[in-house]
């Protein structure tokens, strides 16, 4: 795969990049962040401005088809600026939504900026296995009851539609359910890292048999598939953060002296910040491994590439945001400096859809990993 950047990913990266600039700065965003929505409408319509809500949507509903390569350009960009839009939630939202056919409108919606979602997938026992589902849809006349309680929906409260995951009598089955559907009460919170999530319950909320995505009982293709995709796109966001958290360290220590000279020239840090560049090396090689591999029709391919760089990428996340603190020293953890705020967002992607230990188990059970021993 070439992965050199096409002449409109380069202008796209830089269109990002100068919005950022303009209107998204370190204090425009803690402004953000402060508020009692804990969004932008202003950031998200320039979102859709800009042609990002329509990137990852097919052009049969008004997309532009975005590739994996594609939605690493921008999602990079979005981790280096700190971005707390739901931009990642209602990409995979629309994910799901294009997996399992249909609901075209929907995705009309989203392309145009006009509709928000958000994926209800996690509960209390879940912890990284969202295949492990309480929650349950009872067939009614012309459709289904559905109850039960999600946990740490990003933007949740955000959403206008919300992707539910439930057993019904044919399996597990996806839904879309509005989230202003009678029964859904929703309560929002602030993340670690700033963003906004909510813990979601559905009592007794009906939908209509058109709401399933995909087809009853095949949700569970539906949802490993949507999963690999979301764990890459947070990839590609962790991806950024690091590189600018790495760029920030770098400048500090250039500036900031100690016994008439900067720190930087103390050959015990010089070791420290080429440790965090072998491990953001390291880490972006992954990412593009990733990005190669998300689009693959081997499912199992598409399995190893996403867990390994799942993996990886935590490794990485974990050691740069730890030693980027260590070497700003006690400044490091204050909520003034952009260096916490890359810290908290590291933190943030190892807890979300699987930390390391889980993507280093689903990558050994993979078929073909060990293989046995000849006689």
């Amino acid at each position: 795969m070439d992965f050199n950047f096409t002449e409109e990913q380069v202008q796209f990266a830089d269109a990002i990049k100068r919005w950022i600039a303009r209107d998204y700065s370190f204090e425009a965003r803690r402004a953000i962040i402060q508020s009692p929505a804990g969004v932008s409408e202003a950031a998200w319509a320039t979102l859709a401005e800009l042609g990002m809500t329509a990137l990852p949507i097919p052009q049969a509903q008004g997309g532009f088809d975005g590739s994996a390569l594609d939605m690493f350009v921008v999602m990079r960009e979005l981790g280096r600026g700190l971005v707390v839009e739901p931009y990642f939630a209602t990409v995979l939202g629309a994910e799901f939504l294009k997996l399992g056919g249909g609901h075209g409108l929907l995705l009309q919606r989203v392309a145009a900026g006009e509709l928000k979602l958000a994926c209800a997938l996690g509960e209390r026992q879940s912890r990284h296995d969202m295949t492990s589902i309480e929650t349950r849809a009872e067939r009614v006349d012309g459709g289904y009851l559905i109850r039960g309680e999600k946990k740490v929906v990003l933007h949740g409260a955000q959403a206008g539609a919300l992707i539910v995951t439930a057993h019904a009598p044919e399996g597990i089955t996806v839904f879309v359910v509005a989230a202003d559907a009678p029964g859904v009460h929703i309560v929002q919170y602030r993340t670690l890292d700033g963003r906004r999530a909510a813990n979601i319950r559905f009592d007794g909320v009906q939908v209509a048999a058109n709401a399933v995505v995909g087809a009853p009982g095949a949700g569970g293709d539906v949802l490993d598939a949507a999963l690999d995709y979301g764990a890459g796109l947070l990839c590609f966001d962790a991806l950024g953060a690091m590189e600018a958290l790495f760029e920030d360290t770098l400048g500090y220590l250039k500036t900031r002296q100690q016994f008439g000279v900067p720190i930087g020239t103390f050959q015990a840090l010089q070791h420290r910040m080429a440790d965090m560049y072998i491990h953001l090396e390291q880490a972006r090689s992954m990412v593009l491994l990733a990005a190669a591999r998300l689009g693959s029709p081997d499912p199992q391919e598409r399995r190893r590439a996403i867990s390994a760089a799942k993996f990886r990428i935590g490794q990485a996340a974990r050691f740069v945001g730890q030693q980027a603190v260590q070497l700003y020293g006690g400044m490091g953890v204050t909520d003034e400096l952009p260096a916490a705020h890359y810290f908290k967002r590291l933190t943030f992607f190892e807890l979300t859809l699987g930390d390391s230990d889980h993507h280093l188990a689903r990558f050994i059970a993979q078929p073909g990993f060990a293989q046995a021993e000849v006689a």
